[in-house]
């Protein structure tokens, strides 16, 4: 049979990740979702059993990926049959002491990217972060990782933790940030395409200089007369008069 792997989750990086292992040669042999469509679905692409019910989960696998969101591990793990098989989880936020309750051989398999089941992303690129409970069980996850990323390291739960709050930062409240300025835009009947090109060349400024040294606009300047006339022009959308407020500030303070 060979080595098995198990999905505890059929999400975005569910899908991403499983379909990577399968590329280069490793078999799912189950996925888990707790709807019948997504775990239909991704066993589908995967050439894989399924199923909905946590207590059907195989016995059989070398390795369980969970992929769940954190705050359902509680109503999922209790019931499946580990033994001594190695079970993974995939959060950034989470210990790894966090699945130590349900399972003996425990580790953590966390990839730095953001997920879209639609969106292609090529994984050989991301960062891999591994951590286990036993130098045998890193060593797989080294060896797995290794399968599929060329940035591979071994980072324990507090630092795994912080980069997961810098990738907030610098990726999901800059999503947000994006979807304000869509909002401000739209709201005169001016597309967002327009903000297209800013977007590129501002996140690609970081490539070639420090995100300090890339720092432009009206607050790093302390252009008071500039921030005024914002913050009355957005008079009608108080949340995001707020949010420039506080953001102007911050910047200004920080470049101080």
């Amino acid at each position: 049979m060979g080595f098995q792997i198990v999905f505890i989750g059929a999400g975005n990086l569910a899908t991403h990740l499983s379909l990577a292992l399968k590329d280069n040669d490793l078999s799912i042999c189950q996925v888990y979702s707790r709807t019948e469509i997504s775990a239909k679905n991704l066993a589908k692409k995967l050439n894989s059993g399924y199923t909905t019910d946590p207590r059907r989960i195989t016995t059989d696998a070398d390795v369980y990926f969970i992929t769940l969101r954190d705050e359902v591990y509680n109503k999922v793990l209790p019931h499946v049959r580990f033994g001594d098989k190695l079970v993974v989880h995939c959060s950034g936020s989470l210990p790894l002491s966090a699945i130590s309750k349900y399972a003996k051989n425990t580790g953590v398999f966390y990839p730095l990217q953001t997920f879209s089941k639609e969106r292609y992303v090529d994984f050989s690129e991301i960062p891999v972060f591994v951590e286990a409970g036993s130098e045998d069980n890193e060593e797989l996850l080294m060896n797995l990782a290794g399968r599929i990323s060329h940035i591979v390291k071994v980072l324990d739960s507090e630092r795994r933790l912080f980069i997961h709050i810098a990738a907030v930062f610098a990726c999901n409240f800059v999503n947000y940030l994006y979807s304000v300025a869509s909002d401000i835009v739209k709201s005169k009947e001016i597309s967002f395409d327009i903000l297209k090109p800013l977007i590129r060349e501002t996140a690609m400024k970081v490539h070639e200089m420090e995100p300090f040294r890339a720092q432009t606009g009206p607050a790093v300047r302390f252009d008071q007369n500039t921030i005024l006339s914002h913050l009355k022009a957005l008079e009608d959308y108080p949340e995001y008069r707020e949010l420039y407020d506080i953001l102007s500030q911050s910047i200004y303070k920080y470049h101080k």
